[in-house]
């Protein structure tokens, strides 16, 4: 089940929904861009515990160039979004 492409578009759908909900109660009265960064902090610190908990880690220099290219576009691209996002809240 865990392989299957359906249960983890359905998960990302379940935790989209609950992005959504909670994003809007707790942008409440926080600054939008204040929210954000508390967001990512918070997606930092649970990210870099599944993967070391997971011991999926691997070393830095065995990235290829183009591929830390285009994670930092889609970083700068995420970031862009989630501070649109959130003031959109």
């Amino acid at each position: 089940m865990t392989t299957s492409w359906l249960f983890w578009a359905l998960l990302a759908a379940a935790f989209a929904a609950l992005t959504a909900i909670f994003g809007k109660l707790g942008v409440e009265h926080v600054n939008a861009d204040f929210a954000t960064l508390l967001r990512t902090l918070v997606v930092v610190v649970v990210l870099a515990a599944i993967v070391l908990a997971t011991g999926q880690a691997q070393p830095l220099v065995s990235i290829a160039g183009r591929s830390y290219l285009f994670l930092l576009l889609s970083g700068v691209a995420t970031g862009l979004s989630w501070l649109c996002y959130y003031r959109a809240l």
